[in-house]
């Protein structure tokens, strides 16, 4: 029996070993004809084995792409479209740098605080202020999603001006929506089920 720990690692994974050592098995053939008869058989399987590939516009440059690279480059054969370079495989992406945020409050997420940022911005007046109480809505919701409980308008209210360094702020007045309690339901649906009440039988 074979053990994978003791077969050759797969330079690709999610076609399988079948499909290498079909792969290996191509690079051995003797004329260039039968090479890229073989290939071709080989994109067909890996097509049905790999069906979502179909979704990529250039899903048959990438599907010669692997064949090349599964063969470690040795395949030699016709193919529609040229061979990869084995230093473009090797060249690392540079990593793309995470933004990372001073945030007090978690719940309320990154965009939150990048709205609030350019909200103090904004020149005073009806328009800045619908903003300000779109924001507080916002901020109301991530924090009854976050802690599965309904929380005093006053609360928000003093988030915001701690987020905004007190620039942002409501009127006392002013009352945000109503949210409607999102703690998971029981498994029972979250209310008692009623007991149908036994007949009882006339002797």
């Amino acid at each position: 029996m074979e053990y994978n720990t003791k077969r050759p690692e797969l330079i690709i994974s999610e076609y399988g070993r079948n499909i290498q050592k079909m792969i290996d098995h191509a690079i051995q053939l003797e004329s260039q004809e039968e090479r890229t008869k073989a290939a071709n058989a080989i994109i067909n399987a890996m097509v049905v084995l790999n069906p979502q590939i179909r979704e990529y516009n250039d899903y048959k440059i990438k599907l010669w792409d692997h064949l090349f690279i599964m063969s470690d480059y040795k395949l030699q054969c016709d193919s529609p479209f040229p061979m990869p370079s084995p230093e473009k495989r090797k060249l690392t992406p540079e990593k793309v740098p995470y933004p990372t945020y001073n945030i007090k409050f978690k719940h309320y997420g990154s965009i939150i605080y990048n709205m609030i940022e350019k909200t103090c911005e904004m020149e005073d007046g009806p328009q800045k202020e619908q903003v300000i109480l779109m924001i507080a809505n916002f901020m109301k919701q991530s924090y009854v999603n976050y802690n599965r409980d309904n929380v005093n308008d006053e609360v928000i209210f003093e988030h915001l001006r701690k987020i905004s360094n007190g620039k942002l702020s409501l009127k006392e007045e002013v009352r945000l929506r109503y949210i409607a309690d999102v703690r998971p339901m029981n498994n029972n649906g979250g209310g008692k089920k009623k007991k149908k009440k036994k007949k009882s039988s006339q002797h």
